[in-house]
């Protein structure tokens, strides 16, 4: 993980969308640019991990004083190691500061 990290692009996950895939060819708008209701979460009225940071008011999950919670490990299945992830994610969030 980079040590100089442009945090605006943080999503709520811990995901980056700077160099994204699914942004770059317009598949995807962006979680911050949507406000969450990017295309992967169009069906659910937008990405309910997006709507709990902002009720938290934090950026992203590592940075809320609920983590790390049981409802966030159970939603974000696709990320093994998301605690460490997001854990290093703040360090370095608190670091730059």
């Amino acid at each position: 993980m980079s040590n100089n990290i442009d945090f605006t692009k943080i999503t709520a996950c811990g995901e980056n969308c700077t160099g994204c895939t699914k942004k770059r060819d317009g598949i995807c708008q962006g979680c911050i640019e949507s406000d969450g209701h990017c295309i992967e979460w169009l069906e659910s009225d937008g990405c309910p991990i997006h709507k709990c940071t902002r009720k938290h008011s934090v950026q992203f999950c590592g940075l809320c004083s609920e983590f790390p919670c049981e409802w966030l490990i159970n939603k974000v299945f696709w990320k093994q190691n998301l605690v460490y992830e997001l854990t290093e994610l703040a360090n370095l969030y608190y670091n730059q500061k």
